[in-house]
């Protein structure tokens, strides 16, 4: 007989969370494997001893986990997905009638807690991916990619020189209803304008202080971005999809964004300039865990955050009893400085050299005892002395006599019409053929594999499929509270795989055991052991 399913809500239900979720279902085994209760010690500090009971520190950290294992970077959607979903409520601690916190709880709870505290429990979990033997420490490989922040390249504004600060915000202030909505004029529509340095979107709230709203590029810096629009201006219609004719080529060095003053503009090849952060990741070759994460300027080139990630690794690992031996990145962090760096904590790299470095001049060879280059004719460039540039590299200078290159027939060839032979190399040569010597070694072709295997395809996970294609908050540190929390939900996530595989293996290694044991006794009541499973 077809049946047919009546439904009366009921007055009173007998239910429990527990009963409902499966034994091997993911929350119910992370529930089991993550403590966080000295996250209330921690934050104790930071809230009052009188008014309303806040949110649970634990309950707070486990909501921004789910977040990421959702892949869900929204506040507000995130709780509405928790409210659905009775796995996610058990993890939690909340029974289905309870009301789960307010989103904006999330957002201010997050900013009142330091970045400490977000650092804390990241080591906490990799304690334990290093308790599980998923940490070799020995090979680590550094990467950086970035964000997007969460600011829109509509808001930015245009920096003025030091000098016209004053001027500039009185004359903002002054701006009458009438200058912020353009007409049509000479057949134009407004939007099609060219509103000059206007934004096109004005922020409620320039979160920008003073220094960050005035210019502090040099005028060579000035004149190359000059020369850099006005070629932008003839090529940018050229490419694919371009409509707007007007469009100027922004930069960090003449623009900011008074939504978020710490985002800078930047851009991959191939993609549209946006607002970014860089996330500087460190991911462990063994079974891919991650490291260390923190965020910088996408302004900032990596060969210059390379000490700063070292450094703090090196205390991470140190801390878990690691010995660390290899470092493994792309040309980006390819410095003399770096290179020498490395040497002296012991840890040997596996860095290209960036395309910039030349290393000698031709027809020259290179005396190291002398500290000399000689020419074909036998004259010697000698060293004179050290030179720093702006940017911080030390190069060193050779010059000859010009006695010396008097009457030699390569002269026109050799320095044209200088009268001395010049030479200006870095100051750590030897430490860029050292490194050139390893990455061109069998041993370095290798490592060059497993970089790119490692760590490029744990950035395509974060940015893909764990809520971290964007940066939902404002300010460098809260990014980096945010990329913390994403790669401890990575790391949670390969903990909790690796666990669960340990343990079916083990199972399955008893089961043979068994059978074994079971076997032998039977073949010695029987010729013939009928126990096969």
């Amino acid at each position: 007989m077809q049946g047919q399913k009546d439904y009366t809500e009921k007055l009173f239900t007998i239910f429990q969370l527990s009963e409902r979720v499966p034994e091997d279902n993911f929350y119910r085994r992370l529930k089991e494997a993550l403590n966080l209760k000295f996250l209330s010690k921690l934050t104790a500090p930071y809230y009052g001893s009188c008014g309303q009971k806040s949110i649970d520190p634990e309950v707070f950290m486990k909501l921004m986990l789910v977040g990421y294992l959702e892949n869900l970077p929204s506040d507000r959607g995130l709780l509405r997905h928790c409210s659905m979903r009775l796995d996610i409520l058990y993890f939690l601690g909340y029974d289905i009638d309870e009301p789960l916190p307010w989103y904006s709880t999330l957002s201010r709870t997050r900013a009142l807690f330091p970045e400490s505290i977000f650092t804390t429990a990241f080591e906490q979990v990799l304690t334990q991916c290093v308790a599980a033997g998923m940490v070799g420490g020995h090979t680590q490989a550094i990467d950086s990619a970035p964000i997007k922040a969460n600011a829109s390249m509509d808001s930015l504004e245009l920096k003025v020189p030091t000098t016209d600060l004053e001027e500039h915000l009185r004359r903002v202030r002054a701006m009458s209803l009438a200058d912020k909505q353009p007409k049509e004029s000479n057949g134009e529509k407004a939007e099609d304008q060219d509103r000059g340095d206007k934004p096109r979107r004005k922020a409620k709230h320039n979160r920008a202080v003073e220094e960050q709203r005035k210019v502090t590029a040099s005028k060579s810096e000035l004149q190359e971005l000059a020369s850099r629009n006005k070629k932008w201006k003839t090529t940018q219609t050229e490419r694919p999809g371009a409509k707007n004719n007007k469009s100027k080529y922004t930069s960090h060095k003449t623009h900011y964004s008074p939504v978020d003053p710490d985002a800078r503009i930047s851009v991959k090849p191939g993609k549209a300039r946006k607002l970014n952060y860089h996330a500087q990741m460190a991911v462990d070759t063994a079974h891919h865990v991650i490291t260390h994460i923190t965020a910088d300027y996408a302004d900032k080139v990596d060969s210059l955050s390379l000490q700063a990630v070292v450094k703090s690794l090196q205390k991470r690992l140190g801390k878990e009893h690691l010995l660390w031996q290899n470092v493994l990145a792309d040309a980006g962090y390819s410095s003399g400085e770096n290179y020498a760096f490395l040497e002296q904590v012991g840890v040997e790299s596996y860095i290209p050299p960036h395309g910039t470095y030349k290393g000698g001049p031709k027809g020259f060879t290179y005396d190291k005892e002398g500290d000399y280059w000689e020419c074909e004719r036998g004259e010697k460039v000698t060293f004179r002395k050290i030179q720093v540039e702006k940017s911080g590299n030390r190069k060193k200078l050779y010059l000859t006599k010009p006695s010396q290159c008097k009457g030699c027939p390569l002269k026109q060839q050799c320095i044209g019409k200088s009268p001395e032979k010049q030479i200006t190399i870095t100051a750590y040569n030897e430490e860029y053929q050292r490194a050139i010597k390893r990455v061109s070694s069998i041993q370095g072709q290798y490592y060059k594999r497993k970089r790119s295997a490692t760590v490029e395809p744990v950035f395509g996970t974060l940015t893909q499929f764990m809520g971290l294609r964007k940066i939902n908050t404002k300010g460098i540190k809260n990014a980096t509270k945010c990329m913390l929390v994403a790669a401890m939900a990575y790391n949670l996530k390969k903990l909790i795989n690796h666990t669960s595989k340990k343990a079916e293996g083990k199972a399955k290694i008893a089961e043979k055991t068994l059978l074994h044991f079971l076997n032998e006794i039977l073949g010695i009541l029987s010729p013939h052991p009928v126990l096969n499973f």
